[in-house]
C-alpha cells in the first residue's frame, strides 16, 4: 500500500476527518479534540495515532502535554496523488473526446 493509499484509508474514517480539520486551525492537545468530537479521550489517542502513523499528523511536547498538528509534507503527499489522479482522469475524458470527434458521423450521410 502506497503512503497515499494508507493516508485515503486512514481518513475513510469520518472521526479522523473531523481531527484533522481541526487541526488545520492550529494545533490541538487530545484533551481539546476530545471536548469537541463525540468520543472518548483514548478514543481520540487512537485516532490520532493513525493519522500519525501515515504521515498526516505530528506531535511535539508542550510541558505536560503533546500538541497534534496536520503535517504539511504529508498533506503534499496526499495532494501529488490527487493531482496526478485529477491529471490522469482528465487525460483520459480528452481522448475520449478526441476519439469521438475522429469517428465518421454516420448520422451526417442520412
Amino acid at each position: 500500500m502506497t503512503n497515499a493509499t494508507a493516508m485515503l484509508t486512514a481518513l475513510g474514517d469520518p472521526t479522523r476527518q473531523a481531527i484533522l480539520e481541526r487541526l488545520t486551525d492550529g494545533p490541538l492537545a487530545v484533551g481539546q479534540l476530545a471536548d469537541v468530537l463525540p468520543v472518548s479521550r483514548p478514543a481520540v489517542s487512537q485516532h490520532l495515532k493513525v493519522l500519525k502513523d501515515v504521515g498526516l499528523v505530528t506531535d511535539r511536547q508542550d510541558g505536560t502535554r503533546r500538541l497534534y498538528s496536520v503535517d504539511p509534507d504529508g498533506l503534499a503527499v496526499l495532494r501529488a496523488h490527487l493531482d496526478g489522479f485529477w491529471e490522469r482522469s482528465l487525460a483520459a475524458f480528452q481522448q475520449h473526446a478526441n476519439q469521438d470527434r475522429e469517428r465518421p458521423d454516420h448520422d451526417r450521410d442520412n
